[in-house]
């Protein structure tokens, strides 16, 4: 029996889409707004699907509050009210597209949430209501 759990989070974090390797004319032609020299904003929703087999004692994939813990911890205290492109260690020298963050989130986390009984299933990054991406990892 294989069950799907999920955790939501939220958090604000500023960005810019830039490719230094471009001028600044191709960057407003491709990233738009996005690529604004002053930044934007966008308030984040996270969801976070582990995948697993109950535990026979507690009933549990995984106990929600350790996954929340591990987000906290490996996530939100690293970008809530951060500069992307500036702030965050895991996104240094990467373009802070959504697509790059889900990646970089999921290697903050799937170490500390892969045991024998349980993997990580997916990163679901909504920047807004109608736009999110969602990675499931190479072997997904």
């Amino acid at each position: 029996m294989l069950v799907y759990v999920t955790r939501k989070v939220h958090f604000n974090a500023a960005h810019k889409l830039w490719n230094p390797a471009w001028t600044a004319d191709k960057n407003h032609e491709v990233f738009g707004a996005c690529s604004n020299e002053n930044w934007h904003g966008h308030n984040y929703v996270l969801e976070v699907t582990v995948a697993g087999r109950p535990d026979p004692d507690t009933g549990y994939v995984i106990d929600l509050k350790h996954l929340r813990d591990i987000l906290e911890r490996k996530v939100i205290a690293k970008v809530d009210h951060r500069n992307l492109n500036i702030d965050v260690d895991f996104m240094a020298g990467k373009l802070t597209s959504s697509e790059n963050f889900a990646v970089g989130i999921w290697n903050q986390i799937e170490s500390e949430i892969r045991t024998t009984d349980r993997k990580l299933f997916s990163v679901k990054l909504f920047e807004t209501e109608r736009n999110f991406v969602e990675y499931r990892g190479e072997a997904n």
